[in-house]
């Protein structure tokens, strides 16, 4: 690891540049080891271009859209319109990582190479639901516009450590956002295509996932408080799509990412696979972090807890009206 002196461990001196320079070696060499398993793939090849047809504009034959033409079910609809406007603000993300990462040397090329291949996604994404039509595309286009109209600011963009830290999360998150949506959608050609996106957000997660155990090895106590920051202050980058919450609590009901989904197959599996709560060696301020993220992770799984059992209820409730 490049380190040049000892004294680079106290967090009195860990500012962002001399993070940067250190973590470089980790950078190249899991930038390395991404491009020997990322497999390259074509979106075109995703999506059913012979259920395509016009619509109402410059065409005559132009068919008006409506929700009936699309087997996508409501919550599949309305997770693929958030996790598109999610992948549409690219730009915005690109901006973010590239000024907080540097377009040089290793840190660079991985910025890069992140920014296309989550291109990907909103192609592949777009093409899908148009040639279906399992969206509006009037609607999809008006909130496209509204929310890059306001542009995207990272809640973690005054330190690195915290944005690597928040990257680890949100790209399982996002991965696991697009897997649950393919698995309510109803339509098998929706679940393989975002199969395929899940694929790639889980490679992304275990690159940030490694530089973050690295950093953990290099500044414990600074790592430890930006996890503790990131973990109790979350929130997804498509919190500034329009009608955000209202589409999140219907996600919620539909089970594709909810309090539980959010504790149990985001959170937990990154911070076992650090071992984040078993770190020891960690200064006062370290150790009072990791103390508060153990006691957040326990309220969050009580309130999950709640969640789960209103959701059983409703179900409960449903099914019996089906019954009558």
């Amino acid at each position: 690891m490049t380190l040049t002196s000892p004294h680079l461990g106290s967090p009195s001196v860990w500012t962002d540049a001399r993070l940067l320079y250190a973590l470089e070696e980790v950078v190249e060499k899991e930038l390395d080891r991404h491009l020997k398993v990322a497999k390259d793939w074509m979106p075109h090849e995703y999506v059913p271009w012979s259920d395509g047809r016009n619509f109402p504009g410059l065409f005559e034959d132009g068919e008006a859209w409506d929700k009936e033409q699309s087997k996508v079910t409501e919550v599949g609809r309305i997770a693929l319109v958030v996790n598109l406007l999610t992948e549409d603000n690219l730009p915005s993300y690109h901006h973010e990582i590239a000024t907080l990462f540097g377009r040089d040397g290793a840190w660079g090329t991985w910025v890069h190479r992140w920014t296309a291949e989550e291109g990907r996604h909103g192609i592949v994404m777009r093409d899908y639901l148009l040639a279906s039509r399992a969206v509006d595309p009037d609607k999809l286009e008006q909130f496209r516009m509204a929310h890059m109209s306001e542009g995207f600011e990272s809640d973690n963009r005054h330190s690195m450590l915290h944005s690597v830290a928040y990257v680890a999360f949100q790209e399982l998150a996002t991965r696991i956002s697009h897997r649950n949506t393919g698995h309510q959608s109803g339509d098998p050609v929706c679940d393989r295509m975002l199969a395929r996106i899940a694929t790639d957000e889980n490679l992304h997660m275990v690159f940030y996932r490694n530089l973050l155990k690295a950093a953990f090895e290099l500044a414990p106590d600074l790592t430890m408080q930006a996890v503790r920051d990131v973990v109790v202050n979350f929130r997804m980058p498509g919190h500034g799509i329009p009608g955000f919450e209202r589409a999140a609590a219907q996600m919620a009901i539909g089970e594709v990412y909810n309090l539980r989904i959010h504790h149990d197959d985001v959170l937990q599996p990154v911070l076992r696979f650090l071992k984040v709560l078993d770190i020891d060696g960690l200064g006062p301020e370290g150790r009072k972090a990791q103390e508060e993220l153990g006691v957040f992770l326990g309220g969050l799984d009580s309130e999950a807890r709640k969640f789960d059992e209103k959701l059983a209820a409703r179900k409960a409730r449903m099914a019996a009206r089906a019954a009558h």
